[in-house]
């Protein structure tokens, strides 16, 4: 029996998502579990998986599958289908092998030598990692291809249409909007903390974070929560779904957002429909939607008046320092706003502040115009001047962040892009469906699972990302929801 060119496409999908889902356990292990003396295994590991994924798909008959399909008239998600799998081909065939199998093993030692430098707030350490990963990157956006900017073909891995101009226009947009709030909220007095100085054991936060998790939604039978120097989520989703997060006894809100972030990653994944696993319309449509996600249940849930209505009982339970905090004094304790070194940390507020740096420091390093040597001081003088705070230490500056050692440039802004998407998004829900308010006043949050289900997480990428979000909020989406809620919140 003949398998028609979609068949063999959809079959060679599911056979490399068996393999690409191995690596992506490799990855988590390396962050969680993977003692110090198998970095280099690992790394050599990494770049097969790596070279063989990459000879799979870039096989000269694959691309003639694409093309017959491509012939034949198709359902909506067939083409979604195929509008991916030819934008994947035609970027995969621009690159060797040696040069994938490369940039994965640079990747491994490069994530390893970051975590041993930010240790010892060391740049130095990390530079060299650093320097090599940013050359490889230049020649991926070389071969790939771009119309005006060679970021723009970074962007592109991680946002769907997404460009360097877009993407100025829209955080300058966004900044000019922002600056005026943050001015406002952060002049307004800090609220007394000391009721919440106190010892947070890691066992009770783990307990906590778990049913806060498991009661919007998260399935534990279906993954799991565990411990890495920076937070992420991953695994073998929609089936095994893993989740970090880092602790400090000293402030269980650090952990317990962490948890709420990535367990809005965790959602969209588990989210998926399972027997479209393997094919791009079963996959994410982008970072910029997937931060969405993670944001709204970080921010626009965790951060809410109900929410803690629910959640400060039991917290109270886990920790008794908290049998005196009021609901208000609650509220404003997790909506306070200051400026601070820490991105993971940062508050609603100033958040977006902290993604401005990132991508103006990206967009000079592929222009040319900052050199890697020159990071660390760049870094500090300009964040001083959006901040106002000195950077004293590389691990609260320029390496605090594990996103340049995994060689993944372009991804700083769609941090941004899932700010206004999530806000967006939440305000259409609450548009759609007026009960969804209510309902999340008195801890109910199954609802608004349910409306991100049916409109973002089940369709997978059967749109490109902004379709996406004007499919399922009826309208674009710009800063002005998230600018509205920010002032309804903190002002």
């Amino acid at each position: 029996m003949t398998i028609s060119p979609y068949n063999q496409l959809v079959q060679l999908g599911k056979e490399t998502q068996l393999v690409a889902d191995a690596q992506a356990l490799l990855g988590w292990d390396q962050e969680v579990l993977l003692p110090r003396s198998g970095v280099s295994y690992r790394a050599e590991q990494m770049a097969w998986f790596s070279g063989w994924l990459h000879n799979k798909f870039t096989a000269e008959e694959v691309g003639s599958w694409i093309s017959a399909a491509e012939a034949e008239a198709g359902s909506p998600e067939q083409c979604a289908n195929l509008r991916e799998w030819r934008h994947g081909y035609d970027r995969e065939t621009k690159l060797p092998e040696s040069l994938v199998r490369e940039f994965a093993e640079t990747q491994v030692r490069a994530k390893s030598t970051w975590a041993e430098a930010r240790s010892k707030d060391d740049f130095s350490l990390f530079a060299p990692a650093l320097s090599r990963l940013i050359e490889i990157c230049r020649e991926q956006a070389e071969r790939w291809g771009y119309e005006e900017h060679l970021y723009d073909a970074l962007i592109d891995k991680f946002e769907r249409g997404g460009t360097t101009g877009m993407l100025t226009d829209t955080l300058g947009s966004l900044r000019s909007d922002l600056v005026p709030v943050v001015e406002e909220a952060v002049a307004k007095p800090l609220p007394d903390v000391s009721k919440f100085r106190a010892h947070y054991p890691v066992a009770d936060q783990e307990k906590f974070n778990a049913e806060v998790a498991a009661s919007i939604g998260f399935d534990f039978s279906a993954g799991r929560i565990d411990t890495a120097v920076h937070p992420f989520c991953s695994g073998m989703a929609p089936f095994d779904t893993r989740l970090t997060t880092r602790y400090d006894e000293g402030d269980f809100c650090s952990s317990l957002f962490g948890v709420l972030h990535e367990t809005g990653h965790g959602l969209y994944e588990q989210g998926l429909k399972k027997e479209l696993r393997g094919q791009p319309v079963g996959s994410s449509a982008s970072l910029g939607v997937h931060e969405s996600q993670s944001r709204l249940w970080e921010n626009h849930v965790g951060r809410s008046r109900g929410f803690w209505n629910k959640w400060l009982p039991v917290a109270a339970r886990y920790f008794p320092n908290l049998k005196s905090v009021t609901l208000d004094e609650m509220v404003s304790y997790v909506n306070r706003t200051e400026l601070s070194h820490i991105r993971v940390e940062a508050d609603e507020v100033t958040y977006d502040l902290h993604i401005l740096l990132r991508f103006e420091i990206e967009k000079d390093l592929f222009s040319g115009d900052l050199k890697v040597a020159d990071i660390p001081g760049e870094w500090n003088s300009r964040f001083e001047k959006y901040f106002g705070l000195p950077v004293t230490k590389d691990s609260e500056g320029c390496l605090q962040d594990i996103h340049w050692s995994m060689g993944i440039f372009g991804y700083f802004p769609t941090y941004s892009l899932g700010n206004i998407n999530a806000a967006h998004l939440a305000a259409a829900a609450v548009r759609q469906d007026p009960s969804l308010s209510q309902a999340m006043d008195n801890g109910d949050y199954s609802g608004l699972l349910t409306w991100m289900r049916t409109n973002i997480h089940e369709k997978g990428s059967l749109y490109l990302p902004s379709d996406l979000i004007t499919e399922a909020a009826g309208t674009p989406a710009d800063a002005s929801a998230l600018i509205e809620h920010l002032k309804s919140r903190y002002l």
